[in-house]
């Protein structure tokens, strides 16, 4: 099973299949601060003021054009939920798929270089 070092360096692949229940806890595992809400992944990031969540929300933009791979994101002054999932796996229905994880990998990694 990959680690989000590993997750980060991948891209999303256009045809996906639905991970199962031990590949999404091993996943969830290697990426601290996302959880399980449903069919999908999300976490709340924080930051000092609306400028900085604003920056941030545009890099998550510059990561999803990239990977053709889209969070909703909820945005207020001083966070952003950022919330993933694919909605074409499980004949439409919409579930978690390794796309999700690579792209919360690559979101994590906007923080550890700005550290």
């Amino acid at each position: 099973m990959m680690a989000a070092a590993e997750l980060k360096t991948r891209h999303c692949q256009a045809q996906v299949q639905a991970l199962d229940e031990a590949v999404i806890v091993t996943y969830l595992q290697a990426l601290p601060g996302w959880q399980r809400e449903g069919q999908r992944i999300a976490r709340k990031f924080a930051f000092a003021n609306y400028y900085k969540t604003l920056a941030f929300v545009n890099a998550v933009a510059w990561i999803a054009h990239q990977q053709d791979h889209h969070p909703e994101l909820t945005v207020t002054y001083n966070h952003c939920l950022v919330r993933l999932d694919t909605h074409s796996v499980n004949g439409g229905q919409g579930g978690l798929s390794e796309n999700d994880f690579i792209c919360a990998a690559r979101i994590d990694a906007l923080l550890d270089a700005a550290a």
